[in-house]
């Protein structure tokens, strides 16, 4: 196939998907709006008000805090502790040093880490504070 009839088959093949993709969700919402109707509930009734949610952001910001401190303690690794295990230096023809680091997962594994303490820290607090709440 040459490249304008494979750009012409995708477009097709998007069109037809995206029209399937619309159908199938007014499909679903009508069904469900008849089961409503059928057990005698209002399908256009919305609550009022979401549940609140006090310590959303200290949860997100304990997560980027210890993703943070998680990226800093791999960066420190990598280049004290572990600089000669994964980087090497090359010479380029015109002199230049390139240095290439082996090391990338060290990075990622330290942002969980870190990301998955913060949110560890911000549920002690949460468990904490709820049973001060219990006790009074």
């Amino acid at each position: 196939m040459e490249p304008g009839q494979l750009v012409f088959l995708w477009l097709i093949l998007m069109t037809i998907s995206i029209c399937a993709v619309i159908f199938g969700n007014r499909y679903i919402r009508t069904r469900e709006n008849m089961a409503m109707i059928e057990k005698g509930m209002d399908p256009k009734f919305k609550p009022e008000r979401p549940r609140p949610a006090p310590f959303r952001n200290l949860k997100w910001g304990l997560l980027l805090v210890g993703a943070g401190l998680g990226l800093l303690v791999a960066y420190l690794l990598d280049n004290t502790l572990l600089y000669k295990v994964g980087h090497y230096v090359s010479k380029w023809d015109n002199g230049d040093y390139q240095v290439n680091g082996a090391n990338v997962s060290l990075y990622f594994a330290f942002i969980a880490v870190g990301g998955g303490l913060g949110l560890i820290t911000s549920y002690r607090i949460e468990k904490k504070e709820l049973l001060d709440k219990e006790e009074k």
